[in-house]
């Protein structure tokens, strides 16, 4: 890994300059048009054409010097080409940066700070936004993980994909962990983390307000926990959205609430895409005696070519029918829309 940057490559990067030089205020600048712009995003940063376009539009790049100092930076920092080309697709703002007041400083704290926050840097540019004191907390409470027997590649890929999650108070991130191990999560298995995420995502109290909500509609206080165990994204969903998907699945279709705490992602499933089309078509199946028993998992688990397969293509005979059966309950859920705590049709 390297520690920095020698001078001698940003002075380097600010030589490149070296066509259609002009004299402006006694030093030496490449004026660069849009199109060269364009041409410099594609050929230098490995963005297609059609991303040089779009990023073009948010930053302009006036000389080649500042944006070759950046490029520089990051090389000697150890990023690859596609991490460059990935970095400057999602932020190209960053060409623009002071590469000495900003750039230099963040990278040098940040592998001062923690490689593992280096490594997610490369994956995730939007971590480059943070300030210098932020990745001081994030190792902090990357720190508290691994005292805790989290998985090093469970703090990468949740630092990746949630980086938010670790972008709490100290204090409030080791009160987080010990509210995962309560629950009952095993902090060396990878849902833990995914955990840390939900309880990030709201405050203790609504946290607490959404148990209650499942206990109104039948769950016991194990069941709760239980179904935190195996989901925990699930508790992120809205109250409204929870007590509707539980209403539909328990009074429409006669699933107990028992049933589906042992189901908890199919509260994270969206009601007019899954829940209402594949409910009411199945109970259509139902009654026309194409199906004798309806069960959640292979109802609302498999992707739509599967469920397609399995419910409609399989029925040769009527499957022309089914398809056209399902496509109207499809139509028909487009219009029904979660309203406070009731399924509206609009």
């Amino acid at each position: 890994m390297v520690s920095g940057v020698r001078r001698l490559d940003i002075v380097e990067a600010r030589s490149n300059c070296v066509e259609g030089i002009i004299s402006l205020t006694g030093r030496h600048f490449q004026v660069l048009t849009r199109l060269e712009s364009n041409s410099y995003l594609k050929n230098n940063c490995g963005l297609s054409l059609e991303s040089a376009l779009e990023a073009s539009k948010s930053v302009h790049l006036e000389t080649p010097e500042k944006p070759d100092c950046v490029i520089a930076v990051l090389k000697n920092h150890g990023f690859s080409k596609p991490q460059i080309t990935r970095l400057i697709n999602k932020r190209p703002a960053l060409l623009t940066s002071d590469v000495e007041g900003t750039v230099l400083p963040k990278l040098d704290n940040v592998l001062k700070s923690d490689e593992k926050i280096f490594r997610a840097v490369k994956h995730y540019p939007r971590l480059m936004d943070y300030s210098i004191s932020t990745y001081d907390v994030l190792s902090s409470n990357i720190n508290t993980l691994l005292d805790n027997g989290v998985a090093e590649c469970n703090i990468v890929s949740t630092l990746c994909l949630l980086p938010t999650t670790f972008v709490r108070s100290p204090k409030k991130f080791n009160d987080m962990v010990e509210e995962a191990k309560d629950i009952g999560l095993n902090p060396s298995k990878p849902m833990f983390v995914v955990a840390l995420s939900a309880l990030s995502s709201m405050s203790k109290l609504t946290w607490k307000r959404k148990i209650e909500v499942f206990k109104k509609l039948g769950w016991s206080e194990e069941e709760v926990l239980e179904a935190c165990r195996r989901y925990p994204s699930f508790m992120r969903v809205s109250e409204d959205k929870l007590v509707v998907t539980m209403d539909f699945l328990m009074n429409e279709m006669g699933f107990s609430s028992s049933v589906i705490a042992k189901r908890p992602q199919l509260l994270s499933m969206s009601i007019e895409k899954k829940i209402v089309p594949r409910g009411l078509f199945a109970l259509d199946l139902l009654s026309k005696g194409v199906i004798k028993h309806i069960y959640l998992s292979s109802l609302f688990g498999p992707s739509d070519h599967v469920f397609i397969e399995n419910f409609i293509r399989h029925h040769k005979s009527e499957a022309s029918q089914l398809l056209k059966l399902y496509h109207e309950k499809l139509d028909l859920s487009k219009n029904w829309r979660v309203d406070g705590c009731k399924l509206q049709h609009l």
